[in-house]
């Protein structure tokens, strides 16, 4: 076995694709994001904008943010010391489980190192506690959340995406007194749709199923307190788990699962992607209780967000642009082809110091590759300007057809 050959083919491959993903340089201004700084391989610098970034809300500069990353640090230091179980925990933990709690309506959280993490770590131990357990899936659920019931080594379903019907037949196949789970996303964050969650609930009260939902792309924005679509639609206490994450609209880093005081207990009891790891520094979770708060008061800020997202989208689709509009806040303009998309954000980074990314299989099926535009509260209307006039002029130029709305 050669094994320089055999990877120096595998990277071959993506390079013929079009799909090799470079990492840019990129380092955020504080106070001034989304502007940021880009540092190029030969060593000299520009500032940019980022319109594909996951801090939502912008509250990864918001002074409240900082000043309570800042204080915490003074106070315990850098790192936390080990697991939950050893020397992790603190009252910085404790004090972040219990707002997300309440954020939810739920009896307890458990946080994790990233929703990812969260994600993995609870679904490959529910079969554990549920012996026999069925998990019935989306088939367009996150990565994180196929891996931990991949590892769980259970029977397990794919339902088609959003397709209650097809779940329903799924269901109907199992015994009724069977453990089941159904496990979806509230807002699928490639295409910007939404899951039906009030069927599925209704679904999983008649054949007796529990009910899990990645809430990751919703919590912050959505619902009157940032819980979620579930809170927005007053179905929170219908939902068994929660899954959320701190590192997109909350700004921050970190995962978690919020449920009954039971369950929590024993996934942090017996899930080893928990056990085994080691516990968010203080100043993290600090940082992450002091954004939670804030955004549970702050309308403004959400309504500001939708609004750029609805302005956006509005522009784009009467230039003609291919775009996903299924009401949330996510702006997918689709390129479908890779080499074309790298192409694209090539040039917009390099010509128009516009950061977006290209978002290119395996995260989308082939065929639909795009570039994923995530407006926040921070963006302003030049740098929107700037943003539609840049691809209006490359459309054309990378020879993309212009053509009526997607979705």
């Amino acid at each position: 076995m050669d094994y320089n050959s055999r990877i120096d083919e595998a990277l071959a491959s993506l390079h013929e694709e079009g799909r090799y993903r470079v990492f840019q340089n990129i380092r955020r201004i504080n106070q001034q994001f989304p502007k940021a700084i880009w540092t190029k391989p030969d060593g000299s610098q520009k500032e940019i904008a980022v319109w594909c970034g996951n801090d939502y809300l912008g509250m990864g500069q918001h002074p409240v943010v900082l000043e309570a990353m800042k204080t915490a640090v003074d106070v315990a230091g850098a790192g936390s010391g080990g697991t939950r179980n050893i020397s992790g925990t603190t009252a910085y933990h404790q004090e972040l489980e219990l707002e997300i709690a309440d954020l939810h309506g739920k009896e307890r959280a458990i946080v994790f190192t990233s929703a990812y993490n969260a994600n993995e770590a609870t679904l490959s131990v529910l079969p554990k506690l549920f012996p026999g357990l069925t998990i019935l899936s989306d088939a367009l659920n996150h990565a994180s959340m196929i891996e931990g019931i991949r590892h769980g080594n259970c029977d397990r379903h794919i339902f088609r995406h959003n397709d209650i019907g097809h779940l329903r037949e799924l269901l109907e196949a199992l015994p009724l007194d069977a453990p089941k789970l159904i496990a979806f996303e509230s807002i699928y964050s490639m295409d910007g749709d939404f899951g039906p969650i009030e069927e599925i609930c209704d679904l999983a009260d008649e054949f007796n199923a529990l009910t899990y939902i990645d809430e990751v792309h919703a919590v912050g924005m959505y619902g009157p307190r940032g819980g979620g679509i579930t809170e927005r639609d007053n179905l929170a206490h219908r939902i068994d788990m929660i899954n959320g994450t701190l590192a997109k609209a909350f700004g921050v880093m970190g995962g978690y699962i919020a449920t009954s005081d039971r369950l929590a207990d024993a996934i942090r009891s017996y899930a080893p992607g928990f056990i085994f790891t080691t516990s968010l520094p203080p100043a993290v979770a600090a940082a992450a209780t002091a954004s939670v708060r804030h955004v549970k008061t702050d309308q403004a800020r959400r309504d500001s967000q939708q609004e750029k997202a609805r302005i956006l989208k509005a522009r784009l689709k009467a230039l003609g642009m291919p775009l996903d509009d299924h009401g949330s806040h996510i702006v997918p303009v689709h390129v479908g082809d890779p080499v074309k998309c790298k192409m694209l954000s090539d040039m917009l980074l390099e010509d128009y110091g516009i950061y977006v990314q290209p978002i290119n299989y395996p995260t989308v099926p082939r065929g639909t590759e795009r570039l994923r535009f995530t407006p926040s509260p921070v963006h302003s209307e030049k740098m929107m300007n700037e943003l539609v006039d840049a691809l209006d002029a490359l459309w054309g130029q990378c020879a993309l057809n212009r053509l009526d709305m997607v979705g």
